[in-house]
């Protein structure tokens, strides 16, 4: 499988609205009117206490858009060539805040509907305040993509069994943690797999401050327009 490109997240952040020059009919758009669509690599916006991201960061990208009837409930079309290397993570995140140790909870659920062609991974990106540390949580990927970095084996927490690798990207450790099983929909308990990492592993403080919970799609290639939604998606911490 291919590996992952690191995904620069400041740049995502910082760079200015540049508009994609290629449009989509509405047909791409959910049945309803949207609360918010946006076209623009950086297109973002807040609803709900979410903030949702278009986020088309990587070479060689063709036209994608987003919309959203709430920061729980969105989706995108994506026109990305079928070349190698990750062209956007259009995601909607949630600020976390407080430190692995003093959390008591974070949990997320969640319900997509993907496509069956194309490349591409469904997860979870997770970042503290400082943007040292990044774990993803793959619930499904399809195609040619594979996580960065080498196996570490398998880990069953709470009903879910995942293939952990480890690597960096040059600017931050990456923790991948692959579903042994595709799923489009569960709940998934982030806390006891933050705690792994930093009490079992050792490979990260529990003094880590949790920042950003991200939830979205890795597209790597999606010739000819695909679509993909999530239904639902929330993000609790205690």
């Amino acid at each position: 499988m291919a590996l992952r490109t690191p995904r620069r997240i400041t740049k995502a952040l910082l760079a200015p609205a540049l508009a994609l020059g290629a449009t989509i009919g509405l047909a791409s758009a959910p049945a309803q009117a949207a609360v918010w669509s946006s076209c623009d690599q950086w297109g973002n916006t807040t609803l709900g206490g979410y903030t949702l991201y278009n986020n088309i960061w990587g070479s060689g990208a063709g036209s994608q858009c987003v919309w959203a009837n709430s920061g729980t409930n969105w989706g995108v079309w994506a026109n990305h060539p079928n070349t190698g290397g990750i062209k956007s993570y259009p995601n909607s995140k949630k600020y976390v805040g407080k430190t692995i140790s003093g959390l008591s909870s974070l949990t997320s659920t969640y319900n997509v509907t993907v496509p069956s062609s194309g490349a591409y991974n469904t997860s979870y990106d997770i970042w503290d305040t400082d943007y040292d540390y990044e774990i993803m949580l793959w619930v499904n990927y399809h195609g040619a993509v594979g996580a960065l970095g080498t196996s570490q084996g398998t880990l069953t927490l709470n009903g879910n069994t995942w293939t952990v690798y480890k690597g960096n990207n040059g600017a931050n450790d990456v923790f991948s943690f692959l579903r042994s099983s595709d799923s489009t929909s569960g709940t998934i308990n982030i806390l006891p797999i933050l705690k792994w990492i930093a009490n079992t592993k050792g490979w990260m403080s529990s003094g880590e401050t949790i920042g950003d919970v991200q939830f979205g799609f890795e597209i790597t290639s999606s010739a000819g327009g695909l679509d993909f939604a999530a239904n639902n998606l929330t993000v609790s911490s205690g």
